[in-house]
């Protein structure tokens, strides 16, 4: 009885933690897909008051704020990427018409 107390004692706290390290991997990218999510929002949410939000407020007595208010950058950078992004998809259909597999060798 004893020898199978003890297996069943190891065996038991194996497999506790075994179902641990699941729990934890699960919830491990459940962080992981929050983090992204909170950076990506917080990213475009900086990027569309530095383009949009700042030009409309009365002028600040704050010097970052006046800096971003100031710069006219970022207001350009994504509307300017548009065109470019219609110029590169034919070159990009032609790639992969030249390379149907994926292989890159001639």
């Amino acid at each position: 009885m004893c020898l199978r107390n003890f297996f069943h004692q190891r065996f038991s706290s194996l497999q506790k933690m075994l179902a641990l390290e699941m729990f934890v991997s699960s919830n491990g990218r459940v962080i992981w897909g929050w983090l992204f999510l909170s950076i990506g929002a917080f990213s475009f949410s900086s990027f569309l008051y530095a383009a949009v939000i700042s030009k409309l407020q009365p002028p600040s007595h704050n010097v970052i704020i006046r800096a971003i208010q100031n710069d006219w950058y970022y207001c350009f950078l994504i509307p300017m990427t548009l065109p470019i992004l219609f110029v590169a998809q034919p070159f990009k259909f032609l790639w992969y018409k030249k390379h149907p597999k994926g292989d890159c060798e001639d």
